[in-house]
């Protein structure tokens, strides 16, 4: 059975998104602050490579992992 993984799409005119931002607006953890703490624990992923960086721009086609939620960034529709 695999889990369901959400997407997450950038907005037009963006490359990419900040790490704990993505956390924040899919509401995978209370707040920014909480965001970071988490990141800087290693207690989240993208594509499969355990994170530390809080700023780390992520881009379309990578998949943030956190908590057993998986979210994947797509382009700007």
């Amino acid at each position: 059975m695999t889990a369901q993984i959400e997407t997450l799409a950038l907005l037009p005119g963006e490359e990419y998104i900040e790490l704990y931002k993505i956390l924040k607006v899919q509401s995978m953890i209370g707040g920014g602050g909480e965001a970071k703490f988490v990141i800087g624990e290693g207690m989240v992923t993208v594509d499969g490579v355990v994170e530390t960086r809080k700023r780390k721009k992520v881009r379309a086609g990578e998949v943030v992992a956190f908590n057993g939620e998986s979210v994947q960034i797509v382009a700007a529709p």
